[in-house]
């Protein structure tokens, strides 16, 4: 055994030691596979970016409630008195001043995109204090809170990244109604920050919405609360409303762009296809050009098994080394990156591509396998060649 490892390792180098002979078609295998891992990760961080940025707006202890069948809250209607049903149900947590229960709005206003110069839709949402003070984790990184009963907001940092018009001290027309923008804030990265948040009374008064809403956030008052809400809601006839945590509410908004990674996948596998016929033509070309070096050492006692490993070892490094490439272009020039894309309610979320260990794997895997592929075929001629065959073919 260990005879043939050192014959194996001894193969390794040779073949390694030979690529300066093949430099540009080395080359060319390497930048292959560099450009279908790199491409693939581009996809994969999209669709990670995305799914953190839904899942961390989610906690377990707010439920979030629309109108029955509703998927998302632009096509849900909320009246009044379904509000105060539920203020009333047990479940729902409170404090000094009542219930924690905040009733919301959702409109869809039109942003200009700063990459592009083109309108694209925004949500602006019409909060209570009670609302903004079940968001914990949002701060004011500039300017003031909005006044109630005033046409002042404030923007998400998401917004402000990557719309223009939305600074503070600027105003802004929709429709009719002119709004200045008197601060900016943050809730960690998440979906929130692709809003826009104004007093929800005067949202209500502009677009005419009288005292309906369009989705009901409480805090729970313990791990049983959303069961005691959900057994609320199958007693009154009146409440036609679904009742799911905000952690499965967005879970399942983001999981619309799982199909993303899944085309990355596809378009790599193609991409790589045809790196594969560059690799094997790589590969092929290498046994033709060692078949001295495989015949002397096969007349020297070297085992057909040595030559195999050799040249799949070749292809492999070869394979990694773009891979690594590959990576490293698609960090540098990926992660972090922020974008934005249409959500469930064809407003524009503002996300980052997010590179984690887990992606890395998969580009690894991929060109491990482009590796070994490309050199299978050309590994087996060379374990196979007859040693008189391979003089002559070198002669």
């Amino acid at each position: 055994m260990g005879s043939l490892i050192a014959q194996i390792i001894s193969v390794t180098l040779m073949n390694l030691g030979s690529l300066r002979r093949r430099l540009w078609m080395s080359l060319a295998m390497v930048l292959a596979s560099a450009v279908v891992v790199a491409i693939l990760l581009a996809f994969l961080a999209m669709a990670k970016g995305f799914e953190e940025t839904m899942r961390g707006a989610g906690s377990s202890q707010i439920a979030i409630l629309m109108r029955e069948g509703s998927s998302t809250e632009l096509n849900s209607v909320i009246l009044q008195d379904q509000v105060n049903l539920i203020t009333e149900s047990a479940g729902v947590a409170r404090d000094a001043n009542g219930p924690l229960v905040s009733p919301e709005l959702y409109v869809i206003v039109d942003g200009i995109k700063r990459s592009s110069g083109t309108e694209a839709n925004i949500p602006l949402r019409g909060l209570n204090e009670t609302g903004m003070a079940m968001r914990t984790n949002m701060r004011l990184t500039e300017g003031r809170m909005f006044v109630p009963g005033t046409n002042e907001m404030i923007v998400g940092e998401g917004v402000l990244r990557e719309f223009s018009g939305f600074d503070i001290g600027s105003e802004v027309r929709f429709g009719k109604n002119l709004w200045k923008v008197v601060g900016v804030f943050s809730t960690g990265g998440n979906i929130f920050e692709s809003e826009l948040w104004a007093d929800i009374k005067t949202i209500q008064s502009h677009y005419n919405r009288g005292s309906s809403y369009q989705s009901i956030r409480l805090q729970l008052d313990n791990d049983g609360g959303l069961a005691s809400v959900k057994q609320t809601i199958a007693r009154e006839p009146r409440l036609n409303l679904d009742a799911q945590t905000e952690r499965e509410y967005f879970a399942s908004q983001g999981k619309q762009l799982q199909y993303i990674a899944t085309f990355g996948w596809v378009i790599s596998a193609v991409m790589a296809l045809g790196a594969l016929a560059g690799a094997l033509n790589t590969m092929y070309t290498s046994v033709a050009d060692r078949a001295k070096e495989i015949a002397t050492l096969r007349a020297l006692g070297f085992s057909n098994f040595s030559a195999f490993c050799g040249t799949i070892a070749e292809a492999m490094v070869l394979a990694v080394a773009g891979g690594l490439l590959g990576s490293l272009a698609a960090y540098l020039f990926f992660d972090g990156l922020n974008t934005s894309t249409l959500g469930g309610s064809f407003t524009q979320v503002v996300f980052s591509f997010e590179m984690s260990p887990d992606l890395f794997l998969q580009g690894a895997i991929l060109a491990l396998v482009i590796g070994f592929v490309s050199g299978f075929f050309p590994a087996w001629r060379a374990a196979r060649m007859p040693v008189i065959v391979a003089f002559r073919h070198a002669a």
